[in-house]
């Protein structure tokens, strides 16, 4: 299994060239990745990765694991998942980083999921680090076979074995909220093409550009973006868990100050809490973040206003306006899709509000009801966008319709439970669920998510503009309010909005809040929520990286 087929002297070896240059990265840079901060910082430069992942790869083939193969895979800290990555890709194995229980998962039904995923991806093994060590008998019970980072760190170092273009690297786990698991199929060509766009699109300069980031790496922007990248580049990075940045969401901050920090990215919300944490604990001065050039915004829907408060809350510390750059991707087209300009800055696209609920056009204006868009960037090297009403005609620039995206860097698929199913179209599109339009200048804007556009009276309401309305509410948790929509389909169609308060025991409060979202939500898109519930903190469900459930919150309002 583990030799490459074709190797005859006649026959042509297909190399990937993702791994090729991941190889010479590790042989020509002097720079590495530094994990462990703020109690007990390391740094390993990528030529000392490339040997962990020598000896991991010894101990992955004395287990049988070879070309082709799937592998689990559930460790929590970088500095074991780099090589462990690096190490699976030696053997032309993918990898599939599992969901992580967290302290409050009920550990039996966690491992029924687990197990779920396990056979669904049809995993050789599973290789299990801290602090996941408790899993192992629950996954040696079931009769899969579990190897340890440790074990494998152990075994003798062998070379790495030729490995295709077109072999899977990746199968990124969606967070999708059906129950049903899926994986996106990400082959060693979409991450190359993917990668060798974003250097373009971000100025990447390896030699003076140093990554900052906390973000999990079972989510592709930690995994590709912030581990894989610099990785393949062999850039400076410094790589910490979400579980420290929730501990202390300033240690950002610190180590951006710290290590000069040129690069980050992260979600809306983090933003959002980061500008709040900046504003109530830090001294002016005490950091200094005037390095930062490219601090991505991505993965959630981007708000204006957030950016603006992040601005201002990041301006006593250097914090460049120009630095906070929108942008688009998803894990179907490996990571990324648009970026803002470098140097850019946050865009607004002011439209007519009415009219983009109406007419499904994006027109332009500075008065009357207006909602303000944040421009995602134009799209990136070898990727094409088409956007298409309801009939399949393609709409020309400002015309509102789902956005369908085609190049080298789109997934060819989707491992299920019923097997394999294709991404793309004959023809190479990748249907993204996402409404939006491009701008005449080639800038992607995305409205929302086809699923959840409440239509009523035929006007497309968005649950973003709902939610961010009953956000404004005093009493409201800040990111804790969801739009559900009601009676889908139905030709009166309707929603209902719940937030979280920390009040949610005071009936005089509670009633205050209610009165007060569908006061703003009616304000906001002229339209009354059929019913405002008031819940506790933690009630309203997220997936694994913040986003809200929408369609699994139906039951907290009905």
């Amino acid at each position: 299994m583990g030799m490459c087929t074709g190797a005859d002297v006649d026959e042509e070896v297909v190399v990937s060239r993702f791994t090729e240059k991941m190889y010479a990265s590790a042989r020509n840079s002097s720079r590495g990745m530094v994990t462990g901060e703020p109690h007990t910082p390391v740094r390993h430069t990528w030529a000392e990765v490339h040997e962990r992942a020598r000896c991991i790869a010894g101990g992955l083939a004395a287990a049988g694991v070879g070309l082709g193969d799937a592998v689990g895979v559930l460790a929590g800290f970088p500095v074991e998942i780099a090589p462990t990555a690096q190490g699976l890709w030696m053997r032309g194995a993918s990898l599939t980083m599992l969901h992580q229980p967290t302290p409050r998962t009920d550990l039996a039904l966690w491992a029924e999921d687990t197990l779920t995923v396990i056979g669904m991806i049809e995993a050789k093994a599973v290789i299990v680090s801290e602090p996941f060590t408790v899993a192992i008998p629950v996954l040696e019970e079931k009769g899969i076979t579990v190897l340890t980072v440790d074990q494998l760190l152990a075994s003798e170092p062998i070379d790495p074995i030729d490995v295709g273009e077109d072999d899977l690297a990746l199968m990124q786990l969606t967070s999708g909220s059906t129950g049903s698991p899926k994986a996106v199929q990400i082959t060693h060509r979409n991450i190359r093409s993917n990668a060798e766009a974003m250097f373009i699109g971000a100025e990447y300069d390896v030699d003076k550009d140093v990554m900052v980031s906390w973000l999990p790496c079972f989510h592709d922007m930690g995994m590709v973006g912030f581990l894989t990248i610099p990785m393949y580049f062999g850039a400076e990075l410094v790589k910490v868990t979400p579980v420290d940045f929730l501990r202390d969401t300033l240690l950002w901050a610190r180590l951006i100050d710290k290590y000069k920090g040129t690069m980050t990215a992260a979600p809306n919300f983090a933003y959002a809490l980061f500008a709040k944490r900046l504003r109530r604990q830090a001294k002016p001065g005490e950091f200094d973040l005037s390095t930062l050039r490219f601090a991505l915004s991505g993965a959630e829907p981007v708000e204006p206003a957030d950016v603006d408060d992040l601005i201002d809350a990041g301006k006593p510390f250097g914090l460049r306006p120009e630095a906070i750059l929108p942008a688009y991707g998803m894990a179907e087209t490996t990571l990324a899709v648009s970026f803002s300009p470098c140097g850019a800055g946050l865009v607004v696209d002011e439209v007519d509000a009415d009219l983009l609920a109406a007419l499904r056009r994006a027109v332009p204006a500075t008065k009357g009801h207006t909602k303000r868009l944040a421009t995602l960037g134009p799209l990136l090297k070898d990727l094409e966008a088409r956007v298409i009403d309801d009939h399949g005609n393609v709409m020309p620039p400002r015309g509102v319709g789902v956005i369908e995206l085609r190049g080298e860097c789109v997934s060819p698929g989707y491992m299920t439970m019923g097997g394999f199913i294709p991404a793309q179209d004959e023809h190479g599109w990748y249907d993204t669920g996402d409404l939006g339009y491009v701008t005449e200048s080639g800038h992607v804007v995305v409205c929302g998510r086809v699923k959840d556009v409440i239509i009523m009276a035929g006007r497309n309401i968005y649950p973003t503009d709902i939610e961010r309305a009953a956000g404004r509410v005093e009493g409201v948790r800040q990111g804790c309010a969801v739009a559900v929509r009601l009676d889908a389909g139905h030709s009166r169609e309707t929603f209902a909005v719940a937030v979280e308060s920390n009040n949610w025991q005071d009936p005089v409060e509670v009633r205050r809040i209610e009165h007060q979202v569908a006061h703003e939500v009616v304000a906001e898109v002229d339209v009354r929520p059929r019913n405002v519930v008031v819940l506790g903190p933690g009630s309203i469900p997220k997936t694994s990286s913040g986003k809200l459930r929408r369609s699994t919150s139906v039951s907290l309002v009905t």
